[in-house]
């Protein structure tokens, strides 16, 4: 057997010092995350993390920079994620787009309002990650090559 770590991606958006986060039902009952998931086979990692932006939240993002590249293992589950975080800008959103299977809602949330979900996050990358974003790290996309 051949061991591989997941690879996702999640966007950091925050907007009037609000961040948006989605709320959605898990194995593990309903949990916070920011909008996420994992990438698809041939799918560079900027349109993933795009993909994944309005499927589960209706917001169309345009990533600008790499907020971080995250390894975590999840020992519960015997899984290891690899999460790019990309920060960038909300340019468009469809109110009435049908939202992805098991994503209850979008919020728009304070940093102490996610901080006081902390036990409902998905990971404890959504605060690390949103963390990072405030401590202004920010990397260039050409971080990132994608061949196709």
């Amino acid at each position: 057997m051949v061991w591989k770590p997941n690879v996702t991606v999640a966007a950091v958006i925050e907007r009037d010092g609000k961040f948006l986060l989605v709320e959605e039902e898990t194995d593990d009952g309903i949990r916070f995350n920011q909008p996420a998931g994992h990438l698809e086979c041939r799918e560079a990692l900027t349109d993933a993390v795009i993909r994944e932006a309005l499927e589960e939240t209706g917001y169309a993002f345009d990533p600008k920079f790499i907020v971080g590249i995250y390894n975590w293992r999840n020992e519960a589950k015997d899984i290891t994620y690899l999460r790019f975080a990309f920060g960038g800008e909300i340019v468009g959103h469809d109110a009435g787009r049908k939202l992805d299977a098991g994503i209850i809602a979008a919020h728009w949330l304070t940093l102490d309002e996610i901080r006081a979900l902390k036990d409902r996050h998905r990971s404890p990358l959504i605060l690390h990650c949103i963390e990072d974003w405030q401590a202004g790290k920010r990397y260039p996309l050409e971080l990132v090559t994608h061949y196709a």
